[in-house]
């Protein structure tokens, strides 16, 4: 097995599997996202209080992070293929119980299964690294981040607009669907991909600990996303506000196609793939957080309900989405070029931590604009990429 597995990656991964690798990434991760613009909609329904609306979304998040910790390890000692095609027929009976549940706790419930569904995702990027050859490493991991980024980008506006057009609750029904399609040609494709590591469950959990302090690259990756995901969260979580309120009137059509405008951020992934490839991840990185401090920079200098102030908030979601894909690939490229037997332990690692730093981005983002309104909550926002900096500048 250890054979076939190296010729496997000798041969490398067709452009037509990246693609679909890339689909099935946008397609799952998306499934996070989903509930964030309807959350009020969902808790009237379903009889939640206002004030426990925001559970909705958290517990999704819980998932996904308990799935990072405890399922995406298993990639490293498990068949992978099994691994992905299992989890997302958890993510369909999930959202398919999303779809009908009239129960608050059950419906949380179901939310909280979702996010650890949701996880199949980050077992297919590292699968994606493993079939790539090393010279095309960060241009492969690019390209299906491309995907992930989309789906996570789209996931709002398509969301707002199947509910706008058949409720709330035909969004979750169309993605149980989507993902029992996808899991069938999963299936049918995907090489097999069985680790010849020897661990049990026990010591692979136990590792990780071990792995996140012997591992400087992981660590400092980690920490730097972790901050530039922060200010992503924190805009994308604040921006509607701002977009709904006096000063701009934006229905939910509007915003939707407002969110849209970030997509072209998304086009940086596979361009700093490029530049790690070349040996530049440490000039890349730089330019990625420089561009996401501009891109937060930009709002809180010009602020006008006039279109030259919509203007400057469309360049802020691109320039934003754009500085943060970039990151986000490079600081993957560099994590998947250490050993290759680990490498979903320090994927499981790298994006569990960044993910909480999105969600405490939110949290925060949440906080400001109900406190200061929308220039405090871009400071605290430019905050987080120029710590990053910061730290960035330490690095040997």
């Amino acid at each position: 097995m250890a054979k076939e597995n190296k010729q496997t990656a000798d041969q490398g991964i067709s452009p037509g599997l990246t693609l679909l690798l890339a689909m099935a990434c946008g397609i799952i991760v998306a499934n996070l996202y989903y509930a964030q613009p309807l959350a009020g909609f969902i808790s009237a329904a379903i009889g939640l209080s206002p004030s426990s609306a925001g559970l909705i979304v958290t517990l999704t998040q819980i998932g996904y992070v308990a799935g990072l910790l405890f399922l995406v390890p298993l990639g490293d000692i498990i068949e992978n293929k099994k691994l992905v095609v299992v989890s997302l027929l958890l993510s369909a009976a999930a959202l398919t119980l999303t779809a009908f549940v009239k129960h608050g706790t059950l419906f949380l419930t179901a939310a909280f299964f979702i996010g650890l569904g949701s996880i199949a995702a980050q077992v297919l990027v590292p699968f994606a690294s493993y079939l790539a050859p090393d010279a095309a490493r960060g241009r492969v991991v690019g390209n299906v981040m491309s995907g992930l980024l989309l789906g996570i980008m789209l996931s709002r506006p398509i969301s707002s607009l199947v509910a706008d057009i058949w409720g709330w609750n035909a969004i979750f029904a169309l993605s149980a669907a989507l993902s029992v399609v996808l899991a069938i040609i999963l299936s049918k494709v995907l090489p097999a991909r069985k680790p010849t590591a020897n661990t049990s469950y026990t010591v692979l959990l136990g590792s990780m600990w071990k792995l996140l302090r012997t591992t400087p690259v992981l660590r400092r990756r980690a920490i730097y996303h972790a901050f530039v995901f922060g200010a992503f969260s924190l805009f994308w979580t604040t921006v509607p506000l701002l977009l709904s309120g006096p000063a701009f009137h934006f229905s939910q059509k509007a915003i939707a196609l407002y969110a849209l405008a970030g997509i072209a951020g998304a086009a940086a992934a596979p361009i700093g793939g490029r530049l790690a490839d070349r040996g530049l991840t440490r000039l890349a990185t730089g330019i990625a957080l420089g561009v996401v401090i501009v891109s937060l920079l930009l709002p809180l200098m010009i602020q006008s309900s006039s279109p030259v102030g919509i203007a400057v908030l469309v360049a802020a979601a691109i320039l934003l989405d754009m500085g943060v894909s970039a990151n986000l690939v490079l600081s993957q490229r560099a994590i998947f070029s250490l050993a290759p037997e680990f490498r979903s332990r320090l994927n499981g690692l790298f994006m569990a931590i960044f993910f909480l730093g999105g969600a405490i981005g939110s949290s925060i983002g949440g906080w400001a604009y109900a406190s200061g309104g929308w220039s405090i909550t871009l400071w605290i926002g430019i905050a987080f990429p120029v710590i990053a900096l910061l730290y960035f500048t330490t690095e040997k």
